[in-house]
């Protein structure tokens, strides 16, 4: 089991960035796919953006590929989620997750592992 802890949400206003963190309580690097996750209120959760083990394979979800991208420092144990672009349809809680099988993805399937999650908010 690993606790994961999010930073970096806030208010911006449209067309602003943010760059999210996810820091592991022990090391990931060969032990755990990663993956982001938001949730707005009324919706279903949606999975943002995976990274594989080292971060050299990763997946963006249509909704935000062009804007949003991935990454991880498996020595510092964080995981990134760099968001640019924001719109105010990005506005929700984000969490990350991490499983240790079934591969990256943005699928919810055999997650293990959740933060407490980072609120983004997105005004006009």
């Amino acid at each position: 089991q690993v606790q994961l802890q999010e930073s970096g949400g806030g208010s911006v206003q449209a067309g602003g960035s943010l760059r999210l963190s996810c820091t592991a309580s022990k090391d990931v690097d060969s032990l755990y796919y990663m993956t982001w996750f938001r949730q707005a209120p009324g919706k279903q959760r949606e999975g943002l953006a995976s990274s594989d083990y080292d971060g050299k394979k990763i997946m963006i979800a249509d909704s935000v590929r062009g804007r949003f991208t991935v990454s991880r420092d498996n020595a510092k144990n964080i995981l990134y989620l760099q968001m640019n672009s924001l719109l105010p349809e990005d506005t929700a809680m984000d969490y990350c997750a991490a499983k240790r099988y079934g591969g990256y993805g943005l699928r919810a399937d055999n997650i293990a592992d959740w933060g407490q999650g980072t609120q983004v908010t997105v005004s006009t």
